[in-house]
């Protein structure tokens, strides 16, 4: 089939016309029109708290900040808590963390007790990324072994490396991220399971890593729920040997040790256990340091004001924690405001409910870590990111909580594209999350911070009493702010 001349050139003519409209149009176009990159959204949730307070947000229109002429901030030691002197714009409130300080040092320097970290989070610690090499870096120095607390099942066992954890598909799953009202209260990690009496039975299966210190299941022990139930019994099964133990769900938390040693695997058959919450093992050696990942894709950390006292109460008894790391951002950002006041409030609540829920405990804060966006064309930090951080920090502020800015940390504005494009990449083509060799890097900056605040704790300690002098809060000019329990700054 020929074509003609005349529609050869009619055709080529169209296309340069085209060319030439959207030459002349493009400037006025929106800058983000294109999404950088095609994400397979298919197991990705948000949480339904967050949904419900961005829809408040918008219907209020609130868009009231307060004001203040500094960046300094003063305080004074209320409630036997000291104060932080830094600068907004540095905070890092490691002074707030002087009761987990104080539990390490005891761990370290005196030989006694153990130190336990509940390191709540969203896909970015998906796996157990961030979080194992964390754990790996506080078990070298200071000692320890097992992987802590593991659901019953989860999203992302199977990318999981420091712990091979298999489970039935008939398990029953309650989570706090679309539950407002569980038929049992949460559990530690936000969840609760319920075995289902089938013909097919409902089991668990857990095996050790070869990952440093975690070669065992140190010393596993389940925790389950209140239940009218008495008939209920685990099948435990250990290479060729079968063992059954008796469920006696009589109270609000209970603990059933599975084995008394190390193990390499098992697996657990729950016989007849319908109706009883089921939370999840632990593993540890009761002693050193452990950390437990709690992380939940598309979480925004709103869902911990559903814990219910009474029964967090009881896991901190059995547990123990000293220190809540509360790592969120990547499923707030973008919901349509630069705003985040409304965050700020929502993540106030949070805090005061895990002081209720965790007595005494220390909570650390780290923000959202950059993410690119395509504007004109170019990946760029997205125009959230900074609104966002300055919200988390100002929250950490205003509670006395100590301040990780991951943003900071990883080079600040266009630094995701940078771990993106460099060889070897750390971080992956989603311009979003960091890849195994991106989380370690995320891990050992975390807990360089940490450490370095533990530094100037110990240093404290070593003072002779009768030569510290007492702190005296001196007067400071007009344009600084006192902060006692709750304020709310606008830090830029």
């Amino acid at each position: 089939m020929k074509i003609s001349k005349s529609y050869a050139f009619q055709s080529f003519a169209i296309v340069i016309m085209a060319t030439g409209f959207f030459l002349v149009f493009k400037t006025y176009l929106p800058k983000k029109i294109f999404k950088e990159t095609e994400v397979n959204n298919k197991h990705i949730v948000v949480d339904s708290l967050l949904l419900e307070a961005i829809q408040e947000e918008k219907e209020a229109h609130n868009n009231k900040q307060s004001n203040i002429e500094t960046d300094s901030l003063s305080g004074e030691n209320l409630d036997g808590m000291p104060f932080s002197d830094e600068p907004a714009s540095s905070f890092r409130g490691l002074v707030y963390l002087q009761a987990f300080y104080e539990k390490l040092y005891q761990l370290e320097i005196e030989q006694k007790g153990k130190v336990r970290i509940a390191y709540y989070g969203d896909s970015m610690t998906d796996g157990d990324m961030i979080v194992q090499d964390l754990r790996r870096s506080f078990q070298n120095k200071y000692g320890g072994d097992g992987v802590g607390f593991v659901a019953i099942t989860s999203e992302s066992a199977g990318s999981r490396s420091s712990v091979s954890h298999q489970f039935s598909p008939n398990w029953k799953v309650q989570s706090y991220l679309n539950v407002k009202n569980p038929l049992r209260p949460f559990g530690i990690n936000g969840h609760v399971f319920f075995a289902k009496d089938t013909v097919n039975s409902t089991w668990v299966r857990y095996k050790s890593s070869t990952v440093a210190h975690l070669d065992f299941l140190n010393k596993p022990t389940l925790f389950y729920g209140r239940s009218n139930n008495s008939r209920a019994q685990l099948r435990m099964i250990v290479g060729k040997d079968t063992v059954y133990k008796k469920l006696n769900p009589v109270n609000e938390l209970n603990t059933l040790t599975l084995s008394e040693g190390n193990l390499k695997g098992f697996k657990a058959d729950f016989i007849h256990a319908d109706s009883i919450p089921i939370y999840g093992v632990n593993f540890d050696n009761q002693q050193g340091v452990h950390i437990d990942n709690f992380s939940n894709r598309g979480n925004s950390g709103l869902p911990l004001t559903t814990f219910k006292p009474s029964i967090m109460n009881q896991f901190q008894q059995k547990l123990g924690y000293q220190l809540i790391i509360l790592h969120y951002g990547t499923n707030v950002l973008n919901y349509g405001s630069y705003n985040y006041s409304w965050y700020e409030r929502q993540m106030t609540r949070v805090v005061d409910n895990l002081r209720n829920c965790f007595p005494g405990v220390s909570i650390l804060v780290i923000s959202t870590a950059d993410k690119a966006t395509k504007y004109d064309l170019t990946m760029q930090t997205d125009s959230a990111v900074v609104p966002l951080v300055n919200a988390q920090r100002k929250y950490a502020i205003s509670n006395q909580a100590g301040f990780v800015n991951l943003y900071q940390l990883m080079g600040g504005d266009g630094s995701m594209v940078k771990w993106v494009d460099e060889v070897p990449a750390k971080a992956n083509k989603d311009y979003t999350h960091f890849n195994h060799r991106g989380a370690r890097d995320i891990s050992n900056m975390i807990f360089k911070q940490i450490e370095e605040g533990y530094d100037t704790y110990k240093k404290g300690k070593t003072v002779a009493p009768q030569t510290v002098e007492p702190t005296v809060v001196k007067p400071k000019p007009k344009d600084t702010v006192k902060i006692k329990r709750k304020v709310s700054l606008d830090v830029h």
